[in-house]
């Protein structure tokens, strides 16, 4: 599992987030902490699984990557997108289903709230467009974290992004709770 850890910024105790990009093939993970300093990337990585294995094989081996994930960082939240198809690739829809399932099957073992985002509701938060390409929203997840190089690769990049979409929305709530009560 490669990290990518900001070592210059204190976590304070609270929120950490685990962001996940499902797939079938490779599932990113980014687990994003709050700083003083604001977001922190904690680790982020991949879980890969093996191609020509049978489809039950591989959604076990999301399966015991993720727990190890969850046991080792021992997120407060996981933040997942939703699956988005085309009508022209029902199959992909469907196997991004499976490794779904069995990542909110792990969320549940461990009683961790699971918050849904769109890949709209994820853009528009980021970037201001909900209509933001991939590039674009790299180099916010880039420019938000402070980070050298955008997170790579692109599933550990659009994890991060989905972990830094629930840690906003997180903040601007708990902001406007407290101006209300003002």
């Amino acid at each position: 599992m490669p990290a990518t850890e900001q070592t210059n910024a204190r976590p304070i105790p609270g929120i950490r987030v685990l962001g996940i990009d499902p797939g079938l093939n490779c599932t990113g993970y980014g687990v994003i902490e709050h700083s003083a300093n604001g977001p922190i990337l904690r680790e982020g990585g991949v879980i890969r699984t093996t191609a020509k294995l049978p489809l039950a094989e591989r959604v076990h081996e999301i399966a015991t990557g993720l727990r190890d994930v969850i046991a080792d960082l021992n997120p407060s939240v996981l933040a997942i997108e939703q699956i988005f198809s085309h009508t022209r690739n029902p199959q992909t829809a469907i196997l991004m289903a499976h490794a779904r399932g069995v990542i909110l099957l792990c969320a549940a073992e461990r009683k961790l709230p699971v918050i849904h985002y769109s890949a709209t509701q994820i853009k528009k938060l980021l970037t201001g467009s909900g209509r933001a390409g991939k590039v674009q929203v790299q180099h916010a997840v880039k420019h938000e974290l402070r980070l050298k190089e955008i997170p790579e690769p692109n599933d550990v990049a659009d994890a991060v992004a989905v972990g830094l979409c629930h840690y906003h929305s997180v903040r601007h709530v708990a902001t406007d709770l407290a101006q209300s009560m003002l």
